[in-house]
């Protein structure tokens, strides 16, 4: 079997109710994951472009958070009815979706070098 063209992350990780920072589940994660893998499938991507239920991302506080690699884009605020658009644009298209993505210098737990 050939390898992946691009893995999309969709965080589906839960905290406990209450939490400050909130969490991608609370927020509608697994219908997100649930729309790439059905678009994804639909639009004959199965076995190029794998969607993968993640874990924390640690950007919490911008759930849903989806990240396509290997471009590394960050999407914040992810809703299923998003997800046609991030495919059509960013994986079909190459220009991920500006008003979805989290800039590099505001990405948590993220080191940079000077």
């Amino acid at each position: 079997m050939a390898k992946f063209e691009r893995h999309v992350f969709v965080c589906t990780n839960e905290r406990e109710p209450g939490d400050a920072r909130g969490c991608c589940k609370a927020r509608g994660a697994d219908a997100v994951a649930e729309a790439f893998k059905k678009q994804l499938y639909e639009r004959g991507f199965k076995r190029v472009v794998r969607p993968n239920k993640a874990g924390c991302l640690d950007q919490c506080a911008r759930g849903v958070v989806v990240v396509v690699y290997p471009e590394q884009v960050w999407y914040g605020g992810v809703r299923p009815e998003d997800v046609e658009e991030i495919i059509s644009s960013h994986i079909v298209g190459g220009v991920p979706v500006a008003r979805l993505v989290i800039p590099d210098a505001e990405l948590t737990g993220i080191e940079r070098s000077q």
